[in-house]
């Protein structure tokens, strides 16, 4: 299975990815990771999200090829950026299940005054996808991030991955 995890910058998108696949014991691909193991934190240019998101889908299609269940923690914010994945799913005929992450804007913008270690993104990086974030028009959960502790969202995000068809 693909999880698709998507979602603003400062939603949670990471601590959430990272509980889910402990505890489903699926495979974490993350774009900031990607990014730092490039040596291109801080270059955000279109040449280098194309490299990102390449090794990203090389990545994937690794796991994807030997079987693992996967799950891409990253914006995903417009179809374009999306299709590479759902293509990559279909041509190894893989389910896949989409999870956005949402929380108020007030504990994004908390959140984003924080260093983490592999998020670059601030406020004016989360202003800017908001702006050009494009909803999903598939069936999908929304988790709201900042409402209810940790395990009790991956316990709902399992229940629902455990779903035929949701």
């Amino acid at each position: 299975m693909l999880i698709l995890i998507t979602g603003l910058p400062g939603a949670g998108k990471s601590t959430f990815a990272l509980a889910l696949a402990a505890a489903c014991g699926a495979v974490h691909l993350n774009t900031d990771r990607v990014r730092a193991k490039l040596g291109l934190r801080g270059h955000y240019d279109p040449e280098s999200k194309q490299k990102v998101y390449s090794c990203l889908l090389n990545m994937l299609e690794t796991h994807l090829q030997a079987g693992e269940d996967a799950i891409v923690d990253a914006t995903l914010y417009q179809k374009e950026i999306r299709k590479p994945f759902l293509d990559m799913a279909e041509k190894y005929q893989t389910p896949v299940r989409w999870i956005e992450i949402r929380a108020d804007e007030s504990v994004i913008r908390k959140r984003l005054e924080t260093k983490r270690p592999f998020s670059e993104a601030d406020f004016q990086v989360y202003l800017k996808i908001k702006e050009t974030y494009e909803a999903l028009q598939v069936p999908h959960l929304i988790i709201q991030s900042d409402t209810r502790p940790l395990p009790n969202l991956v316990q709902e995000a399992l229940t629902y991955l455990e779903t035929p068809n949701p």
